[in-house]
């Protein structure tokens, strides 16, 4: 894949080297793809929406029963779903990004059901690698605050989404 950032540079020469950026897939979904799209997705969604100071997330892989346990857990939903997120971030009033005592703000995790992605992208006639990336986009602009609860919301996202997928070329 080609990355490039607003303003047609590469994203590799944009990407700062204070992101620490986790990602592990589970091992049996280990060989339907490479932890390098799901980090490079997540680094065109950072650039894309100028996230350029220290910050950190982690990107999880896994499976449906992993999945549908997290999501009963954190939202009482006793069934799989495609993508979660948990934003580490306590909101400050007139901050979106309140720096913490060791200057990196800690975004939160992402966590994609592989088995659910596959569905979905066979349903959608289109390829894993598409739907894994995403899902992760999707992932990490909810760690940046942004939602769908209401229509305006899911069309705002939507928008944000097709914007950076399309700056990912296959």
């Amino acid at each position: 894949m080609n990355h490039h950032a607003p303003g047609g540079g590469s994203l590799c020469r944009n990407v700062p080297l204070s992101w620490n950026l986790e990602v592990q897939v589970d091992e049996a979904f280990q060989d339907q793809m490479q932890e390098d799209w799901l980090r490079q997705a997540v680094q065109a969604t950072l650039v894309s929406e100028g996230i350029s100071h220290p910050a950190e997330l982690s990107l999880f892989v896994t499976d449906d029963e992993e999945v549908r346990k997290l999501n009963w857990n954190y939202r009482g939903v006793d069934q799989t779903t495609d993508v979660l997120a948990f934003a580490f971030r306590e909101d400050v009033e007139g901050s979106a990004f309140p720096q913490p005592p060791d200057g990196v703000t800690h975004l939160g995790e992402v966590i994609i059901s592989c088995p659910q992605a596959a569905r979905q992208a066979s349903e959608q006639g289109h390829s894993l690698k598409q739907e894994l990336t995403l899902l992760t986009v999707h992932g990490v602009l909810h760690l940046l605050e942004y939602d769908h609860e209401s229509p305006e919301e899911e069309q705002a996202m939507r928008a944000r989404e097709v914007r950076i997928l399309s700056g990912i070329e296959e």
